[in-house]
């Protein structure tokens, strides 16, 4: 059965996480691609667009799958949400090798964040 959500797609887990209080309202969305990534793709407008890893998905670059996607608040400082799930990956040797050793690996997580400072 589907239910018209991401995690319809085999594989698929998406997690999120809200902070609330303290004149915060704001949160991160992790997609996290099955084993092996998943073909990805963006499109990015705005007069002020805060991004991280997303150039690498222009078709002419050399990636070809990411291992997770972060969509977040908390502006340019919730961008460094995608480097706790690069951590993350690496600990469970996930992401473009780059060396002889397994263990050597660069997950690829491109991240967007929304403004959202100063509205809770």
């Amino acid at each position: 059965m589907t239910v018209d959500a991401l995690t319809d797609v085999a594989g698929v887990r998406v997690g999120h996480a809200t902070r609330t209080g303290d004149g915060r309202l704001t949160g991160t969305t992790v997609v996290l691609a099955p084993e092996g990534g998943a073909v990805a793709a963006v499109d990015v407008r705005g007069g002020g667009p805060g991004t991280k890893e997303t150039d690498a998905l222009d078709p002419r670059n050399v990636v070809q799958r990411v291992d997770a996607i972060v969509l977040t608040g908390g502006s340019a400082y919730g961008l460094d949400a995608a480097s706790g799930v690069m951590a993350w990956l690496e600990e469970r040797g996930r992401g473009v090798r780059v060396g002889p050793d397994p263990a050597h690996v660069v997950p690829v997580v491109p991240a967007a964040c929304v403004f959202d400072l100063g509205r809770g």
